[in-house]
C-alpha cells in the first residue's frame, strides 16, 4: 500500500500545548476508525508552523478525505516513491 507525506500548514504548531495536540490526535484517530483499516496514520513531526504526517493509504484522495472529515489542512500530499537512509551510502 502506498505511503504518503502530508504537509499541514498550522501557524504556531510548534507552540501548541500538549492538550491541543492530544485533541487533534484524538480527532484524527476517530476519523480513521470511521474510514476503515485501509488508511493508517504512522507518525507526525511538528515544526514551527507545520505538521508533517506519514500515512499509509490506498490513494491520495483517501488522505485528503481524512483531512476534510477531520477539519485538518492538507496543503500538500506527496506519495513516497523511495526511501533512503545512511545505509544507502554503503
Amino acid at each position: 500500500m502506498p505511503k504518503y507525506v502530508i504537509e499541514r500548514e498550522i501557524p504556531g504548531a510548534g507552540k501548541m500545548p500538549q492538550e491541543e495536540l492530544r485533541a487533534i490526535s484524538q480527532k484524527s484517530c476517530a476519523v480513521l476508525r470511521n474510514m476503515g483499516p485501509e488508511i493508517q496514520w504512522l507518525e507526525s513531526y511538528v515544526t514551527g508552523d507545520k505538521i508533517y504526517c506519514i500515512y499509509i493509504a490506498p490513494n491520495a484522495e483517501a488522505v485528503r478525505e481524512h483531512a476534510a472529515q477531520g477539519g485538518f489542512p492538507s496543503n500538500r500530499v506527496s506519495e513516497v516513491v523511495r526511501m533512503i537512509d545512511p545505509t544507502t551510502a554503503e
